[in-house]
C-alpha cells in the first residue's frame, strides 16, 4: 500500500474521506447529518469503532468515514491511534475503493501520532494472495493508497520511520505464512538475502559442512532427517559507534517441524510450517533497523532446519555433543527447537561477545497454555532486561509476561548419562525449555529468551492483523532498540 502526503482535501482527490475522532469528540465542523448519524449509530469514538455515512458537498456525494481513536489522554494512545488506522483498511481493503483520503484538517494530532494512524492502517492492509487464483473479484485487495490530507510538519519524516517498521513486519508475515515447500533453511537464505540487499546490512552464512568443522552437534542433529541442509544466517547492523560491542538477537528457524521420530499427531501438523516465527521475527526487525538506519549496532542470527523423521533421523535417547562441549540426551526429537538454539547462542557469544543475547522462538505448547494467545513468555537471568523487554513489550503492542527460572526447575534435565537431557516433566515444561537454553549462556552474560508459540499465528482478526501470519516480535524488538541502544 502507498502512503502519500497532500496539502489540503480538494475536488479533485476522489475516494473516501476519514476523519480520526477521539472519544466523545465529534468534530464541531461535521455536517448535522453525520453527527446525527453517527450518534444513532452508538459511534462514540472508542478505539477502532467506525461509523460510515454519506454527505452531499458541493456538486458531490462524498463518502466519509468516521474512525475513533478512543480517549485522547489515554494511557495506550498509539494503540489507539492504530486501531483507528487499522479500522478503515479492514473496512476499504476489498471494498472495490481503490483511494482512501485521510482528512486532517482541523485536527490536533502531532506528526507521531499520524505516523501510528497510518502504521495501523498499513499493518491491517497486507495480504499474502499468492496463491490464491480463483478468488471472486469482490473479495479481491483493492485499496492501493491512503492520501492524507492536511497533516502537520514532520509527518512525512516520523512515517518513514514507521514505514521501515512495516517492511520489517510485512517480511516476518510473508516468511511464516509460505508453505514449508516454498521456505526451507536455503530458500530462507535466499528470500531474506534478496530483501534486504541494498539497506546496509551485511549477510553471512554458514553451510552445514562449516557448521560440522564448529562442533555444532545440537543443531545438525534436528536437521539430519531431512533431506534439507541446515543453515545458519547472519545478518550485521552496524549503525551504532565503531567498535562498540552489538546486541545479538537469536531466533530459533525449524522451517517445518513434524516432530521428528517423536512424530506429532496429523491433526493441525500444517501450523508447523509457521515454527520459523522466532528467525522470521528476527530477519523482519534486522530490516526494519536497517531501513530507519538505527543508530546501534544488532547482530540477527537465525538457526535454520527442518525436523524430518526419515531413516538418518536422530532417535529418542541418542546423545549429542553441542558446540558448547556439553552433551544432550535426546529424550524427544520434537523438543528441537532448543537444541538449534543451544548452539546458536554459543556460535553468537564466541564470534560476537554481545552485550546481550535475546532468543526467540515458538519454543512450547505449553505457553499457549500458559499464556493463550494475549502475551509472549519472557524469561531472563537480568532483572534489568527483563524489565526492558517488558517495558518495550507494552509500548509496541508485542506484549510479554514473565516467568521465573531457578535451581528448582534447573534439575528436572539432569540426564542420567549426558550434561543434560532435551525435556523435563510434563509440568513446568516452558520453565524447563528456557532452564535448557540457560546452560548455553555464558556467566554474567545479560540474556532474555521469549517464547512467541501462541502470538506469531491468529486464528483470528486482531487489532493490526487479519487471520493467519501477525508479524510478532517485530515491534518488540525494534521498540527496545529505539528506547535503549539508540541515543
Amino acid at each position: 500500500m502507498q502512503i502519500e502526503f497532500i496539502p489540503a482535501l480538494s475536488a479533485s482527490v476522489t475516494g473516501p474521506v476519514a476523519r480520526i475522532v477521539d472519544q466523545d469528540a465529534l468534530p464541531i465542523d461535521l455536517e448535522a447529518a453525520l453527527a446525527e448519524g453517527a450518534r444513532a449509530s452508538r459511534f462514540s469514538g472508542k478505539a477502532g469503532q467506525l461509523f460510515e455515512g454519506f454527505v452531499v458537498r458541493g456538486d458531490a456525494v462524498v463518502r466519509v468515514a468516521l474512525a475513533g481513536a478512543g480517549e485522547a489522554q489515554a494511557r495506550d494512545r498509539m494503540a489507539g491511534l492504530e486501531k483507528a488506522g487499522a479500522a478503515l483498511s479492514a473496512k476499504y481493503g476489498a471494498s472495490g475503493e481503490t483511494a482512501l483520503i485521510i482528512d486532517l484538517a482541523g485536527s490536533t494530532l502531532s506528526a507521531r501520532e499520524v505516523a501510528a494512524v497510518l502504521l495501523g492502517a498499513r499493518l491491517r492492509a497486507w495480504r499474502y494472495d499468492t496463491y490464491r487464483t480463483r478468488m471472486p473479484a469482490d473479495q479481491k485487495s483493492s485499496l492501493a493508497v491512503i492520501r492524507v490530507a492536511g497533516a502537520p510538519e514532520g509527518s512525512e519524516a516520523a512515517w518513514a520511520v514507521e514505514a521501515a517498521l512495516a517492511d520489517g513486519v510485512e517480511l516476518t508475515r510473508e516468511l511464516v505464512t509460505e508453505p514449508a515447500n516454498v521456505i526451507y533453511p536455503e530458500s530462507f537464505v535466499e528470500r531474506v538475502s534478496a530483501r534486504v540487499k541494498g539497506t546496509g546490512l551485511k549477510v553471512r552464512v554458514l553451510n552445514d559442512t562449516e557448521m560440522k568443522a564448529l562442533g555444532m552437534g545440537a543443531l545438525l542433529g534436528v536437521a539430519q532427517g531431512s533431506i534439507r541442509p541446515a543453515r545458519l544466517l547472519v545478518l550485521e547492523w552496524n549503525g551504532g559507534a565503531a567498535g562498540e560491542r552489538p546486541t545479538a538477537f537469536v531466533g530459533k528457524g525449524v522451517t517445518f517441524d513434524t516432530g521428528g521420530i517423536s512424530l506429532k499427531p496429523p491433526a493441525g501438523m500444517e501450523d508447523m510450517k509457521w515454527d520459523m516465527g522466532g528467525a522470521g521475527a528476527v530477519a523482519g526487525a534486522m530490516l526494519a533497523l536497517a531501513r530507519r538506519k538505527a543508530k546501534a549496532n544488532v547482530i540477527g542470527i537465525c538457526g535454520l532446519v527442518e525436523n524430518m523423521p526419515d531413516g538418518g533421523a536422530q532417535r529418542p535417547g541418542d546423545v549429542v555433543t553441542s558446540m558448547s562441549g556439553q552433551t544432550i540426551e535426546v529424550i524427544n526429537t520434537d523438543a528441537e527447537g532448543r537444541l538449534v538454539l543451544c548452539d546458536a547462542v554459543t556460535w553468537t557469544q564466541k564470534e560476537y561477545d554481545p552485550t546481550a543475547v535475546i532468543d526467540l522462538a515458538t519454543l512450547t505448547g505449553a505457553m499457549i497454555i500458559s499464556l493463550g494467545n494475549e502475551h509472549g513468555g519472557l524469561f531472563s537471568n537480568d532483572d534489568g532486561l527483563a524489565a526492558k523487554l517488558l517495558a518495550a513489550g507494552d509500548a509496541s503492542g508485542d506484549k510479554l509476561w514473565r516467568f521465573p527460572l531457578g535451581p528448582a526447575y534447573d534439575k528436572l534435565i539432569d540426564s542420567p548419562i549426558a550434561d543434560m537431557k532435551n525435556v523435563g516433566p510434563r509440568e513446568g515444561g516452558s520453565i524447563t525449555a528456557a532452564q535448557f537454553i540457560q546452560r548455553f549462556v555464558d556467566k554474567d552474560r545479560p540474556w532474555a529468551h521469549l517464547d512467541i508459540a501462541g502470538m506469531v499465528w491468529a486464528s483470528k482478526p486482531g487489532q493490526t492483523w487479519d487471520k493467519g501470519a501477525t508479524g510478532y516480535g517485530v515491534r518488540v524488538l525494534d521498540r527496545f532498540v529505539r528506547d535503549n541502544l539508540e541515543g
